[in-house]
């Protein structure tokens, strides 16, 4: 679990330089983009990953896609909107849960600082 929390300070640290530079009110592509652009500069990163389905033993393609998937182990879901909900929360889980993964991160850029977009999931503990 202590690599996945080094991972996920890359996420956040990142997360912190994109904000301050671009603020909020862009697109949520804009600051994907951004931030898979800052964290590829310390982990490896895949963006828009396919997320299937396990169903009857069979993979089941639905059109789920993790924003972004670090160091295969940190999912992180991106949101510019006015507030965030509890779908948006269950989305993230939802991903944690298919995937198999511990760490992930729900960032709404839309806020005046940072911190106050930022909820951290740990799942399965």
């Amino acid at each position: 679990m202590e690599e996945i929390e080094a991972v996920g300070r890359i996420v956040l640290d990142c997360a912190f330089k994109v904000h301050s530079s671009l603020g909020p009110g862009l697109l949520e592509s804009a600051y994907e983009a951004c931030l898979a652009y800052e964290i590829a500069k310390h982990a490896a990163i895949k963006r828009q990953v396919t997320m299937p389905i396990a169903y009857d033993g069979i993979a089941i393609d639905v059109g789920y896609r993790l924003d972004l998937l670090v160091a295969e182990s940190v999912v992180v879901e991106l949101k510019a909107v006015e507030k965030l909900h509890d779908l948006h929360m269950a989305q993230l889980l939802g991903y944690l849960k298919l995937g198999g993964y511990r760490l992930g991160f729900l960032l709404n850029f839309n806020v005046k600082h940072m911190k106050d977009g930022i909820k951290r999931v740990v799942y399965g503990l």
